[in-house]
């Protein structure tokens, strides 16, 4: 059994930056794919970026060019890095984890999930 930890929400100005954090216990790590999602008040969970087993990552448009995905297998870590952060991209986020080579951005593909960060951006 995986369990997943996120740590580095807060509130931020828009423009500035945040740095999450999924650490995994449990499981073999670096055998999973594993994503970021967030959902925000009134909307459906949607999918942010994932990396694949390999290290591939993909990222939503919305994201893209602004977000990085990065994974640390050693410690058995994966890593969001929100920089040029808009109030649009306040929600709570969760990373999840499933037992594939690649990730998908359909939440109801994976198997484990934390229980989320709240990241707030103000304007």
């Amino acid at each position: 059994q995986v369990q997943l930890v996120e740590s580095g929400g807060g509130l931020v100005q828009a423009g500035g930056s945040l740095s999450l954090s999924c650490a995994a216990s449990g499981g073999q790590f670096s055998r999973l794919a594993v994503s970021w999602f967030r959902q925000a008040p009134g909307k459906e969970r949607e999918f942010v970026a994932g990396i694949h087993r390999t290290g591939y990552s993909d990222y939503s448009d919305s994201v893209k060019g602004r977000f990085t995905i990065s994974r640390d297998n050693g410690k058995k870590t994966v890593y969001l890095q929100m920089t040029s952060l808009k109030p649009e991209d306040t929600a709570v986020y969760s990373c999840a984890a499933r037992p594939t080579i690649v990730t998908a951005p359909i939440p109801r593909t994976y198997d484990y999930w934390g229980q989320g960060t709240q990241v707030t951006v103000s304007s």
